[in-house]
């Protein structure tokens, strides 16, 4: 066995020990579904991060610098200011208003939220849920895939298969405790790669004498903040990239982190260690890219490295190809499993969500039905695998890219939830209609407006859905006579 595979293995097997040792952990459906709030702030802000930038930040968002240069810095900003946002504005209150709803699902928070109508909002909630992250964890699966053939040769589908197999059975043994014991060693063998990654190529590109800003000019307008547009189209750019912030107030996975802290009063550190890491990740994706840039430039790595099996260049293998020209083998295995850590830290959150989401919101509270603690604590892994089952077999039959991929799931959630969490935490005027209203016009929106390119061009689906729905969410609460809004208990 190669150097860069016995890392990976290691990797694997450390995830895989987690999940044996966490299983004894999970007594009740609330230990499996939220830890029981029994995790503190570190752990819990680690968790988060490494749940919301997926194989999407190391593949998706580096290769898109590398291919976009400085106009993909719109992202970035959006995404950094949007996470902030979220822990200053979303985290503290929904903590203490899950605590006292007594809800340990998103779905569960807008039924006791939506008053007499939450049956109608519980519904809503879940079909949406799994429906969008249907593709984003398919999404995850495909970076895996990715990763995997590019470092070590695996065969796409057996990339994506191993990946998905380690996710679905730790996530399965030791449910939210396995997610987040895991996901502190994946937060650090992410930053390890989004930092140490772009310094050495920095390194080599000064020891050639290379000029960065000529790379940049010599290639793809990458210079460009518009990407050369102008009017309009590179208004729209900017917008589209900054309305990625938009999308952190409505993701489960995301914020369901919050209510699982232990005290809302350690929000406070969790917010620090969560701004510090997302500075860290966002600033190392787009310096990839950018040495990407540089180095393919300028001929020191093959253009056909880059190439998938079909011949055409992906941009999304720039990390996997540069780490491997960078480091030594045996190192570059370890730095490879950070792009593989950032796949699994995404995947197991949702698929434990959408897991809660069935087991909690449907058969227990929808149908009514009662099983003992352990058998639910059971019930709950075998949705877990199909779940898994499910999102691998959508990830085989899919050609689109990460990237795509990810921001059809991110606008979906983030517009449908998004609007209707702000305004439910901070405007109380928010009623079931107006909640109603929000999410089926962001979801709606989502699909409809993707699926017309005309539109899609014009501006981002990310930020059209999320406007609409919180217009939506505020009509239809003032227009509406619904003033039942709380049902605690």
């Amino acid at each position: 066995m190669n150097t860069p595979v016995l890392g990976l293995v290691v990797y694997l097997i450390l995830v895989l020990s987690v999940g044996v040792y966490t299983w004894r952990l999970n007594r009740t459906k609330e230990d499996f579904i939220i830890g029981g709030r029994r995790l503190g702030a570190w752990v819990i802000a680690l968790s988060e991060r490494t749940a919301a930038e997926s194989s999407w930040l190391l593949l998706g968002l580096s290769g898109a610098v590398f291919w976009l240069g400085k106009g993909e810095l719109w992202t970035v900003f959006g995404c950094v200011v949007g996470a902030i946002f979220s822990w200053q504005v979303i985290a503290r209150k929904l903590r203490i208003k899950s605590e006292e709803y007594g809800a340990i699902t998103l779905p569960e928070y807008f039924y006791k939220r939506a008053g007499a109508h939450g049956n109608i909002v519980r519904v809503i909630s879940m079909l949406i849920i799994v429906f969008f992250f249907s593709f984003y964890v398919g999404a995850q699966f495909i970076g895996a895939g990715k990763v995997l053939n590019v470092t070590f040769g695996f065969p796409h589908f057996w990339g994506m298969l191993v990946g998905a197999v380690v996710i679905i059975v730790y996530t399965m043994m030791g449910g939210f405790f396995a997610i987040c014991l895991t996901d502190v060693v994946q937060a650090i063998l992410m930053i390890l790669t989004l930092v140490l990654l772009p310094i050495l190529g920095l390194i080599l590109i000064s020891n050639h004498g290379i000029d960065i800003s000529a790379a940049l000019t010599a290639t793809r307008n990458t210079a460009s903040w518009f990407d050369a547009r102008h009017g309009w189209q590179a208004a729209a750019l900017a917008i589209g990239g900054l309305s990625w912030g938009l999308g952190y107030m409505g993701q489960p996975h995301l914020i369901t982190k919050f209510m699982a802290i232990n005290k809302p009063e350690e929000i406070g550190q969790g917010k620090i260690v969560a701004i510090v890491w997302t500075i860290l990740a966002y600033s190392g994706a787009v310096l990839i890219g950018i040495v990407g840039i540089t180095i393919v430039q300028n001929h020191l790595i093959p253009d056909s490295s880059l190439l998938d099996a079909a011949g055409q260049i992906d941009k999304e293998r720039i990390l996997p190809v540069l780490t491997n020209f960078l480091f030594p083998a045996w190192f570059a295995g370890i730095l490879i499993s950070g792009a593989v850590a950032a796949m699994m830290s995404t995947a197991d959150s949702q698929l434990l969500v959408a897991t809660s989401t069935v087991v909690e919101d449907f058969y227990s509270r929808a149908l009514g039905k009662k099983l003992s603690p352990s058998k639910m604590v059971l019930f709950s892994r075998i949705i877990t695998v199909l779940v898994g089952v499910f999102g691998f077999v959508l990830a085989l039959t899919t050609k689109d890219l990460i990237y795509k991929m990810v921001s059809y799931a991110w606008s979906g959630l983030g517009s449908s939830f998004g609007p209707a969490m702000l305004l439910s935490l901070h405007w109380k005027r928010t009623n079931a209609t107006g909640i109603i209203a929000g999410m089926l016009t962001g979801s709606l929106t989502t699909i409809i407006w993707t699926e017309i390119p005309a539109l899609n061009a014009m501006l981002s689906v990310r930020a059209v859905s999320f406007g609409l729905a919180f217009a939506a969410v505020i009509l239809g609460s003032l227009l509406s006579k619904n003033t039942s809004l709380e049902r605690v208990g």
